[in-house]
C-alpha cells in the first residue's frame, strides 16, 4: 500500500464445508449486506413459502369394556361411570337415542339425547362437566368412547335383526335317540301309534289317528298330504287336529286361528318349508284360500309388490318368495267347502255315533280315578318319544312306494 492511497478493506477467505450448499450462487464474503441482515429479514420482493401444517399426534383409542345387559349398557372410565338405556330400540343406522347417565362419586348428569346430534352433545357434555366437577375435555374423551362403544353395539344388533331367524337344532341324548329307532324299528308301529293316541287320552277314531299321523309325517316328503277335518259344531274336529299336532316336534309345526289374504306371502322365505301348517277353522283362511291351494299344489309361494327404493326413494318392484312344501291341516263345519281346496285334501269326517260318546264319557270318568290320573302322567314322555322319533326322520327316494313299505300299507282295493 502506497502512501497517500486509502487502506482496502481486507477480503476474509470464505470456508466451504463440504455438504453444505453457499447461500447463493456464489459464497458471501462475511460483513457484506446480506451477511449483515438480521436471521429471518427477507429481501423485498422475495416470495414467501408456506410452513407446511404441524400434525398432532393421533391420541390412542382407549380400550373401553361394556357391561351389557337386557335393559342397559355400563361403561366405566376412570372415576367416571357412564350408563346407557334405550340402545334396543335404535335400530337405524341414522338415530342413536339413549338415556344417558354419567357418574362421578356422588355427583351425576343425565339426559336423554341423539348422540349423533352435535348441538345435543355439546350441550349434554357441558352440563355434565359442571355437575361432575372435571374438565370439559375429560368429559368430551370420555362421551366419544362411549359414542363409538354404542355404535359397535348397535351395530351388532341391527345385524342380529336383520338375519333371518333359524331355529337352533335339537340334539338328541343317546337314550332319547335309541327310544326314538326302537319305535321307529318296532314290527307293529301302527298298533303302536294307536295305543300310544290312546294313553295320550284320546279314544276312537283309528283311521282318522292313523291318517292325521301319517300327513305330518308327510311333511319331510317333495309332495305332503293335506287333511280337512269336517264335522258338525262340537264333535270334536279340532280335539282330533290338536292330538295329531301333539305328536308333531314344536320346531315342525305353526298354527293360526285365521290368516288374512296376503298374510302367507310375506312370511319369511323358509318358515314353511317341511313343516305342518294348521288353521282351525277353514273359514279363518277363506281369504288365503288361493295362497293355500297354490302353496299346496305348486309348492311355493311368490308375489310381485311395490315399494320405495330406500337409497332413491322411486318406486321399485320387490319380490317375495316363501318356499313348501307344507303339510296343511284344516277344520271346517261347513258343508259347502272351495271344491278346489276339496280336491287337495283329504277328508276326514270325525264319528258323532253313540258308541264313541259313551267310549269318550268312560274316558272322561277314568281321568278322575288313580289309574287315570297315573296313565296322564306318562303322556308328556309318550310324546317326547314320538317328537324325538319324528326328528330322526328323513325323506325317503321311493315317495310314498317307500312309506307304505315302512308302514305295512296296502294298495287301496279296487272296486268296479
Amino acid at each position: 500500500m502506497g502512501e497517500g492511497e486509502p487502506p482496502t478493506e481486507r477480503q476474509e477467505p470464505v470456508v466451504v464445508v463440504p455438504g453444505e450448499v453457499p447461500a447463493a450462487d456464489s459464497c458471501l464474503a462475511a460483513g457484506s449486506p446480506a451477511a449483515t441482515e438480521p436471521a429471518g429479514h427477507e429481501p423485498e420482493g422475495a416470495s414467501r413459502e408456506p410452513s407446511p401444517a404441524t400434525l398432532l399426534p393421533a391420541a390412542p383409542r382407549r380400550e373401553v369394556v361394556a357391561q351389557v345387559s337386557a335393559q342397559e349398557v355400563v361403561i366405566v372410565l376412570g372415576d367416571r361411570r357412564w350408563r346407557a338405556r334405550g340402545l334396543e330400540r335404535n335400530l337405524s343406522y341414522d338415530v342413536l337415542k339413549v338415556n344417558l347417565l354419567a357418574a362421578r362419586g356422588e355427583s351425576f348428569h343425565v339426559d336423554t339425547l341423539d348422540l349423533y346430534s352435535a348441538r345435543q352433545r355439546a350441550a349434554f357434555l357441558k352440563q355434565a362437566a359442571s355437575e361432575l366437577g372435571v374438565e370439559a375435555r375429560v368429559v368430551q374423551h370420555d362421551l366419544g368412547a362411549v359414542l363409538l362403544q354404542l355404535e359397535q353395539l348397535q351395530d351388532e344388533q341391527i345385524q342380529r335383526a336383520l338375519a333371518p331367524a333359524v331355529p337352533a337344532a335339537v340334539e338328541l341324548s343317546a337314550a332319547e335317540q335309541s327310544e326314538a329307532l326302537e319305535l321307529l324299528r318296532s314290527p307293529a308301529l301302527l298298533e303302536r301309534i294307536l295305543a300310544d293316541f290312546l294313553a295320550c287320552g284320546v279314544v276312537g277314531e283309528e283311521t282318522n289317528k292313523l291318517v292325521g299321523y301319517l300327513a305330518t309325517v308327510s311333511r319331510r316328503q317333495a309332495r305332503p298330504l293335506a287333511v280337512l277335518i269336517q264335522s258338525s259344531s262340537a264333535a270334536g274336529k279340532s280335539a282330533l287336529m290338536e292330538a295329531v299336532l301333539a305328536f308333531v316336534p314344536e320346531e315342525d309345526r305353526v298354527s293360526y286361528s285365521a290368516m288374512t289374504g296376503q298374510s302367507l306371502y310375506y312370511m319369511g322365505e323358509k318358515d314353511l318349508e317341511h313343516k305342518v301348517l294348521a288353521i282351525v277353522e277353514e273359514e279363518g283362511a277363506e281369504r288365503a284360500s288361493y295362497a293355500l291351494k297354490l302353496l299346496q299344489s305348486e309348492g311355493e309361494l311368490t308375489i310381485a309388490s311395490t315399494g320405495k327404493d330406500p337409497a332413491t326413494g322411486k318406486l321399485i318392484t320387490h319380490e317375495y318368495r316363501v318356499e313348501g312344501p307344507v303339510a296343511l291341516l284344516l277344520t271346517t263345519t261347513a258343508i259347502d267347502v272351495d271344491e278346489e281346496l276339496l280336491n287337495r285334501c283329504l277328508v276326514l269326517t270325525v264319528d258323532e255315533g253313540r258308541e264313541q260318546t259313551r267310549a269318550i264319557h268312560r274316558l272322561q270318568r277314568e281321568r278322575e280315578t288313580l289309574a287315570g290320573q297315573l296313565r296322564l302322567r306318562g303322556r308328556e314322555r309318550v310324546l317326547s318319544v314320538h317328537k324325538n322319533a319324528q326328528r330322526l326322520l328323513r325323506p325317503l327316494a321311493g315317495g310314498w312306494s317307500g312309506w307304505r313299505s315302512i308302514f305295512g300299507i296296502n294298495d287301496f282295493d279296487r272296486k268296479s
